[in-house]
């Protein structure tokens, strides 16, 4: 498919060609994200609102950037204690108005983490994984989530927001499927999986 001109499209059809472009790229994992995939590629192109304007929940669908970071010289990878969500995810926040993705990934990864944010050599400034998320809370809605990887050393995460979570963790791949799933992202054993796939193949590449 040829890419439109981009001489042509107007400031709001920028955003949503590139995200489509994204979405498109990311390989699915199993049904359920190729389910979500033709979710959020609908959802984007049918020219639905894609960024919340207001908190916590206009619109009721909206996109999120989360980023996995990883020490890979530990085999591990961080989860933080989300106040708000009371589960164990990934870092991450709200892709804000026309932002590009990766652009909230640094700007998050700045805040929350106090760090800069250097892509993994296994995805570079890509997503890796897609998930459409009900949350749960006294306002649930529907978070688009893209899901990036970033390379880090632990000892190089010295603080993170204390406003937005409680407590972090660097665990394994194995630890983190040992974790009872109501404690994590509903979605954060298909996404271990997933990148345990992706470093193997890399490896073997």
């Amino acid at each position: 498919m040829t890419s439109p001109d981009p001489l042509l499209i107007t400031p709001d059809e920028q955003p949503r060609a590139r995200l489509l472009e994204l979405v498109g790229a990311i390989e699915p994992w199993d049904d359920l994200e190729r389910t979500h995939l033709e979710t959020a590629t609908q959802w984007i192109a049918g020219g639905a609102p894609l960024y919340r304007v207001r908190k916590p929940d206009v619109p009721a669908m909206h996109l999120v950037s989360y980023f996995v970071v990883l020490d890979n010289r530990r085999e591990q990878l961080l989860l933080v204690a989300h106040r708000k969500a009371g589960l164990w995810l990934p870092a991450g926040g709200h892709v804000e108005p026309g932002e590009d993705p990766w652009a909230a990934v640094v700007r998050e990864c700045h805040e929350e983490l106090g760090i800069e944010a250097v892509a993994s050599s296994i995805t570079g400034e890509r997503p890796l994984f897609l998930t459409v998320t009900r949350t749960r809370g006294q306002s649930p809605h529907s978070d688009v989530s893209l899901w990036y990887l970033l390379d880090a050393d632990a000892h190089t995460i010295t603080s993170y927001d204390q406003n937005e979570f409680t407590a972090i963790r660097w665990l394994t791949d194995e630890q983190v499927l040992e974790e009872p799933t109501e404690l994590l992202d509903p979605h954060m054993h298909r996404f271990t999986r997933k990148l345990q796939h992706a470093r193997t193949r890399r490896h073997h590449g």
